[in-house]
């Protein structure tokens, strides 16, 4: 076996189907990956979903367990747990991994022995349909991720996303896995910055990370992710998130992140009027209340 999918579901039972499928149809043999489902306190029909799924497909490697603590910290750390194969990918219960996604993960990495890790491209899939307020500096918090058109190491403080993200089993061991202490989402609440940091840890040990734009996903993103209290929970909880980073690091540290998200917010107000000239007034206020919600969220309120 050669990697092991992991994906951590919370509620997303009517998605959940789509993420499985794609796995089901990768072109490659079934006996080189597995796929590990982890729910994290669904209250939903999820466990039904899954074991149906795996009863009615008994031709591939799908496995199905519980983590009682909530976050996708924990439930990834226990996926990754029980993971046979030497790379470990994550993926969202709401993506949809196109048919040669672990094809082209196995094969870059054979061909690519210096890699610590490895993220792809996530592609929102809008429904019923893109609204006119989205925007490019929006975008990334409903998972639109495009780092580049070709394959490259990522920049030092760039790093893949947690829906579409590859590791070598060795190195997550190495790093022990994902901080807790920011379980990204748990439940309704969220503290993210998870994969940041876990990222930020391998590349000063000296791993090297890359990003491939043909490893993609689809992301699903429907009307219930475009409401302006989603938004802010995502948001938000990106600055909280920071703030556990930095002042686990030091106080100066996360006042100096202070101060880059005040420079951010005042970044935003420039973009939007420039949305403003281009005649795409609909674009303002989500950039602006974007870095204002981040900002609170760093601040703690």
């Amino acid at each position: 076996m050669e990697i092991s999918v992991v994906i951590c579901t919370y509620n997303r039972a009517l998605y959940l189907p789509a993420a499985l499928d794609s796995l089901y149809n990768q072109q490659i043999n079934k006996d080189c990956y597995e796929v590990i489902v982890v729910n994290n306190n669904s209250s939903d029909n999820t466990e039904s979903v899954c074991t149906h799924f795996i009863a009615t497909h008994t031709d591939a490697h799908f496995i199905y367990l519980n983590e009682p603590n909530q976050g996708a910290s924990f439930a990834r750390n226990t996926g990754a747990g029980i993971a046979q194969s030497p790379l470990l990918c994550f993926m969202d219960d709401d993506a949809i991994a196109h048919p040669n996604y672990l094809s082209l993960i196995i094969d870059f990495f054979k061909s690519h022995a210096d890699a610590g890790g490895l993220g792809g491209r996530i592609i929102p899939k809008y429904i019923p349909a893109e609204p006119v307020w989205m925007s490019h500096f929006v975008s990334s918090l409903v998972g639109n991720f495009d780092y580049s058109k070709e394959i490259c190491v990522f920049s030092p403080n760039k790093y893949p996303l947690e829906s579409n993200m590859i590791i070598k089993r060795d190195d997550f061991n190495l790093v022990n896995g994902f901080n807790t202490a920011l379980p990204g989402v748990k439940g309704t609440l969220r503290i993210g910055g998870e994969g940041k940091e876990f990222f930020l840890k391998l590349k000063a040990l000296g791993k090297t990370i890359y990003y491939h734009p043909y490893i993609i996903v689809d992301h699903v993103v429907e009307v219930q992710k475009l409401t302006p209290e989603y938004m802010y929970r995502v948001a938000s909880g990106i600055g909280r998130g920071e703030k556990v980073r930095t002042q686990s690091i030091s106080q100066i540290t996360y006042f100096k992140k202070i101060a880059e998200y005040l420079f951010k917010f005042a970044a935003s107000i420039i973009l939007a009027l420039g949305y403003l000239f281009q005649g795409s007034p609909a674009k303002m206020k989500p950039v602006i209340q974007f870095r204002i919600d981040a900002l609170k969220g760093l601040l703690g309120h």
